[in-house]
């Protein structure tokens, strides 16, 4: 029996739970971005009548303002997005236990054994929609398919054009329907990638479709060198939406890191200040580690120069004797990887990642130091936080000037709460 796969995507998802809870501003263009106060920051979400006027995701907000004065700009809520989308996560349960998030406002689900429950896919994907816009004002677009990426490609080229948001891509449609689009329509490929396509005379997904996987292998060595194989081969498969892979719960489970960046408010320059950011990564990183179960023996460490316009930085990583979840030892770690590597420039983003992950239950004992009444120490400064709030207690050098964690506690990937 062939699989019916389905990816259903949230339109607009920021912006739309924010005009859901604004009935006022139905007939307003509305983005949901950065500090409005300030005017400042990138767009997140724009909704369709913003966008009519030109407002494009990812812009800074100022353009944004110029196309459109009387924009709405709404400062991002990221836990209410983050509640609404477990919301959207039931429903789609409701009629599937195979559900697999893509992104917070993109689900895959394998209704295959749903069909003689809920009647036929395109009944079930409007059953959907009109659920989902019933409890959260949200309208989704449902791409259907035989294969998760199928599904992908089906939604993002044709659901989110439709009015009705629903398309079936049959497989025996593939040729006809997919083949004929311009080769930066295909999933995975952006505009960088779609010009070296456009150079090896490969501009729809049909002639990458068509070359023999062989050849395309080759053209790709002669551009990207010998190391490009795979990626060619995932290039190939996609064009003929080949992809085995399950829709299956746990599918993003296995934890192989834990880790923590920050996008620092302003250029750090100086060792006293960079040395308040590593802490605080530390502890989070620590502090979550000892929530997931886990303590980790690879402490990695980074950072990225103050011209995002011209890249710059590192990223590198130190092996210790033994694994931990404790943020002095994992600080140290992090501090002599830092400067071993930085070359005394400012960074304006710093980042801290415990890897080598193993079950904190089993461990090494060890004659010498104090570990075991350091590990007592962090769990029950979890505990105080859980119950009080993460900055319940805090370290004093999160009390000096260039400490974030004050700042932080407000917001979750670095967007507000």
């Amino acid at each position: 029996m062939e699989r019916v796969i389905m990816l259903a995507d949230c339109q607009s998802f920021y912006a739309s739970v924010e005009k859901a809870a604004h009935p006022e501003y139905e007939s307003r263009p509305v983005v949901v971005a950065g500090d409005p106060a300030r005017r400042s920051g990138i767009i997140l979400a724009a909704c369709p009548l913003a966008k009519s006027y030109g407002v494009t995701t990812a812009e800074r907000l100022g353009e944004a303002l110029s196309k459109c004065p009387d924009l709405v700009v709404i400062r991002p809520r990221m836990q209410t997005y983050i509640d609404v989308s477990l919301m959207i996560t039931e429903i789609f349960e409701s009629f599937t236990d195979l559900v697999e998030p893509f992104s917070i406002d993109e689900q895959f689900l394998d209704v295959t054994g749903s069909i003689a429950y809920f009647g036929e896919p395109e009944e079930i994907a409007r059953q959907i929609q009109n659920r989902i816009q019933l409890y959260t004002g949200v309208w989704a677009r449902v791409g259907i398919s035989s294969t998760k990426m199928l599904a992908k490609m089906a939604t993002d080229i044709w659901a989110k054009k439709n009015e009705n948001g629903i398309f079936t891509l049959h497989e025996s449609k593939v040729e006809e329907l997919l083949w004929q689009q311009p080769v930066g329509q295909m999933f995975g490929v952006g505009s960088r990638m779609t010009a070296h396509f456009g150079r090896m005379g490969l501009h729809t997904i049909g002639d990458i479709a068509r070359l023999p996987l062989a050849e395309l292998k080759s053209r790709m060595r002669l551009r990207f060198g010998k190391n490009s194989d795979i990626q060619a081969e995932l290039y190939w498969q996609t064009a003929r939406g080949i992809d085995p892979s399950p829709v299956k719960l746990g599918t993003h489970d296995r934890q192989k890191a834990v880790g923590h960046q920050m996008t620092l408010p302003r250029d750090y320059g100086l060792k006293d200040e960079i040395n308040v950011i590593l802490l605080e990564l530390s502890e989070e990183v620590c502090r979550r580690s000892r929530a997931k179960g886990y303590m980790g023996r690879v402490v990695s460490a980074g950072a990225q120069g103050a011209d995002f316009d011209r890249p710059t930085g590192f990223f590198r990583q130190m092996t210790l004797t033994d694994p931990t979840n404790i943020a002095d030892e994992v600080y140290e770690a992090a501090r002599t990887v830092f400067y071993a590597h930085w070359d005394g420039m400012p960074v304006r983003k710093i980042g801290v990642v415990l890897s080598g992950l193993t079950d904190d239950g089993q461990y090494q004992l060890t004659l010498f130091g104090d570990r075991e009444r350091k590990r007592s120490l962090g769990r029950a400064a979890d505990e105080i936080r859980s119950r009080y709030g993460s900055t319940a207690l805090l370290r004093a050098s999160s009390l000096l000037e260039a400490a974030q964690a004050h700042e932080r506690n407000v917001k979750i990937g670095g967007h507000y709460r």
